[in-house]
Formats: C-alpha cells, structure tokens, sequence
C-alpha cells in the first residue's frame, strides 16, 4: 500500500473512532430523550401510590420521567437519606418537586419540620440545589387529604406548610403547581364518593383519604399536567392534550 493509501486510510479509522466516541459521550445523538423530568417527593408522589404513574402518562412519549419520590419521606427526610444527591445526580432538565404530609407534627423527629424555619430552608434548598445544576425547579404544593366535614367541606392541617411554598415560590420566581388548591377545590365539588372512588382502601375495607389508586392517579396526574403547561409554558408542546372529563 502507498504512504497516499495509508494515509486515507488512517483518516477514515480516525473519523470512525471519533464519531463512535462522539455517540458515546453525546446523550442526544445516542437516542436519549431530549427532556428529563425527575419528580421528588412523598408518597403520594410515587408511581405506587401517588400522581407519579397518571403523571407519567400524560406527557409525550419522548419525555423521560424519573421517579424519585418515596413513601414516608420528607423535605428533611429525603437530603438525609441522601436521596436528593441521587435526585440530582439524575441531571434532568425539570424538577418537580412536593414535600409537606410528613413534614407535620406528629412524624417523629426524623421527619418533622417547622413550616417557617427548617421546612422553609429545606425548600429553598431544593430550589436553589436544582438551579445550580442548570435545571429548572417547579415547586408543588401537597395534594389533599380528603378528611372531610358533614357540611361536605375539607378540614386539612395542610395549610402552613402549603403556605410556605406559595410565597416561596413568588419570593424564588418559581413556577408554581398548587396542586393542594386544585385538588381541594375538586374533592370539596366532586364530593366524598367520587374521590372514594380514587382513592385505595386497607385491609379492613376503610378509604385510604391520602393515597391514590391507579385511577386516582391518573385524574391527579392530568390535574398537575394542566397546571404546569400554565404555570411552565415551554413544556406544552411535550404534554398530551386534556382527557375529556370524568
């Protein structure tokens, strides 16, 4: 072979090994999803028991949804286990991000937080934590318990910790899914059998007023879909149209 050939020839492996080593390291030309949603959070955050799976359903089919949400934890819980290190580590483009039902007196020390002081660091953490990896956060407020009244209204313990996001989430310029509203505003107009009907039951039969079954998931997760193509304009083109109501 001349030195001409050897040398086209040497060209030709060289462009070959780079472009190989070039899918190797380039996420979006190796067929990756162009976006990364990761949701963190409680349990009524996970694909289990929460809005995760509806959630996972309404989005399109080239968004990959990471679910790193976990029954029982909360907003202080979830660092000390380190599961928002792994959470982030992720890299996702979106944070979806809902603590506050273990965050409540009464969950032991491990859990419970104080809605002005350590819940309010903990979220502001998890907003600014997220920024410095160059994703977005987008806070969410808790979904409610259906404890409801005879008067057929809600009583909810809920306030002060969904309080504290809101203003947060004005005080930080983040959007917002104040799925507490939405969820309260439905369950006080749909009424006590029709969320019966969404939610999963123990072992003696009795409704489980937190959790959510697979068709509870699914109508919460549309809820917290619409109101995040309001509340994050950008991500419209990559949720799926509203179903038609229930």
């Amino acid at each position: 072979m001349t030195t001409h050939r050897c040398r086209q020839a040497w060209i030709i492996l060289a462009s070959v090994g780079a472009a190989a080593l070039f899918l190797m390291i380039d996420p979006l030309h190796a067929g990756a999803p162009a976006t990364r949603i990761v949701l963190v959070g409680d349990s009524t955050v996970t694909d289990d028991s929460g809005w995760g799976t509806g959630f996972r359903h309404h989005v399109a089919a080239d968004v990959e949804v990471i679910n790193t949400a976990a029954n029982g934890r909360s907003s202080k819980s979830f660092i000390d286990e380190g599961r928002w290190s792994e959470a982030l580590a992720k890299r996702g483009q979106y944070y979806l991000i809902q603590f506050g039902h273990n965050d409540e007196p009464g969950k032991g020390p491990e859990r419970e937080t104080d809605p002005q002081t350590t819940y309010r660091a903990n979220m502001s953490r998890y907003v600014d934590e997220t920024r410095s990896i160059g994703a977005t956060p987008i806070l969410v407020t808790s979904l409610v318990r259906r404890l409801y009244k005879e008067d057929g209204t809600i009583r909810t313990t809920q306030t002060p910790y969904v309080d504290v996001v809101r203003v947060l989430a004005k005080e930080k310029n983040v959007p917002l899914v104040d799925l507490h509203a939405i969820s309260l505003a439905d369950a006080e107009s749909s009424g006590d059998d029709v969320w019966s009907d969404l939610s999963p039951r123990d072992e003696k039969g009795q409704v489980d007023r937190t959790h959510l079954n697979a068709k509870g998931s699914e109508v919460v997760g549309q809820m917290v879909v619409e109101a995040l193509r309001a509340a994050v304009p950008e991500l419209a083109p990559l949720l799926k149209p509203p179903l038609p109501a229930r």
